[in-house]
């Protein structure tokens, strides 16, 4: 028979490489969306996927929607993407953040158990659930200080998916997983951000990329091995938590400085904090300038993870190094700008 997924927030950057990494190995594939939006499929039509996906409307806030969803799809597999993803976001709108981050996993996991408690379920957890980080790198067993309401919103989320493996001994698991990116993740996030501006800036059409801190750091990997790691989770005998990360860390200031190299400008830094500013070497011209309004009120500085549990337990690493993650973006947004085909 015929295994079938039910991915929600399918339109998203892991949604769409998720989806299809699990047509390849032949799942049906189907996929929520907002009845009150219409669907931006961009990513799914780019990965050329978009017409295999089975589309079924579904909201976070409503539980009896959820339920009927489960009943129709009856799935063997749940993968919970969707999310209020925004960290600044958050921060302007953290009632709505908690609903759907922390409570709407709480209707999704009651209507899994109420329908068919077999399913096997995935939770999207963050590496954002660290803040201020207690251990480096963080593992499994760091605790947790969540810096932002994004990241509380995620916390619950978390600890009440352990709570129904542990209560209902139901097939859960939650992937707390550091930064990925790809050409497919969203121009809100800093790393696309800086590709799709810098893009617009070498070629004229944009004056000055404008960012926050240069110096937080991140454990940045590639979206699509990431994909593969929440994949293992569920075919496992039971539901556990894993860290996915590359184990390194790069500071926003170093992204910048490699997407900019492989557009052909080695930048110069002037200035410090808020005064930064850099400048391509070869032309002189002003590319990137700090504004302090992209701070966020409560900063993450440092997030580095430790893979170790997923690559003794599931076989799983990260094989797309930080160099060839930001050329490929780069590459990708450079194309696109210069075609004229940069998503809305």
């Amino acid at each position: 028979m015929q295994n079938r997924a039910l991915i929600t927030g399918i339109t998203g950057q892991d949604g769409a490489y998720l989806a299809r990494l699990l047509l390849s190995l032949g799942y049906q594939v189907w996929g929520t969306h907002r009845r009150s939006s219409s669907p931006n499929t961009w990513r799914l039509r780019e990965l050329g996927i978009l017409e295999k996906i089975r589309f079924i409307p579904m909201d976070l806030l409503e539980y009896s929607n959820i339920q009927r969803v489960i009943e129709t799809v009856r799935p063997n597999e749940v993968y919970n993407l969707a999310a209020q993803s925004f960290v600044q976001t958050s921060f302007e709108m953290p009632l709505y953040t908690g609903d759907v981050d922390g409570l709407g996993v709480t209707r999704i996991l009651e209507a899994v158990r109420t329908v068919d408690s077999t399913i096997h379920f995935y939770q999207a957890s963050t590496s954002e659930l660290f803040g201020k980080v207690h251990a480096i790198p963080q593992n499994e067993a760091t605790p947790f200080h969540p810096r932002s309401p994004y990241g509380v919103g995620k916390l619950y989320a978390h600890w009440i998916t352990v709570n129904y493996r542990e209560s209902y001994g139901m097939h859960t698991s939650c992937g707390i997983l550091f930064n990925h990116e790809s050409p497919l993740r969203g121009q809100e996030f800093v790393t696309r951000k800086v590709t799709t501006q810098l893009a617009k800036v070498i070629a004229g059409k944009q004056r000055i990329l404008e960012v926050g801190n240069l110096e937080a750091r991140r454990d940045w990997g590639f979206a699509g091995d990431y994909v593969d790691g929440m994949w293992r989770m569920l075919q496992r005998s039971h539901g556990d938590d894993f860290v996915l990360a590359t184990g390194e860390t790069h500071s926003v200031r170093e992204f910048i400085d490699e997407a900019s190299r492989h557009a052909g400008h080695e930048i110069e830094w002037d200035g410090v904090g808020a005064l930064a500013v850099g400048r391509s070497r070869k032309t002189g011209q002003e590319l990137v300038r700090v504004n302090p309004e992209f701070y966020r009120p409560a900063e993450v500085d440092l997030l580095i993870g430790d893979p170790a549990k997923a690559t003794q337990e599931l076989g799983w690493k990260a094989s797309t190094r930080f160099k060839s993650l930001v050329e490929m973006m780069m590459t990708a947004d450079m194309r696109r700008v210069a075609e004229g085909t940069l998503e809305a």
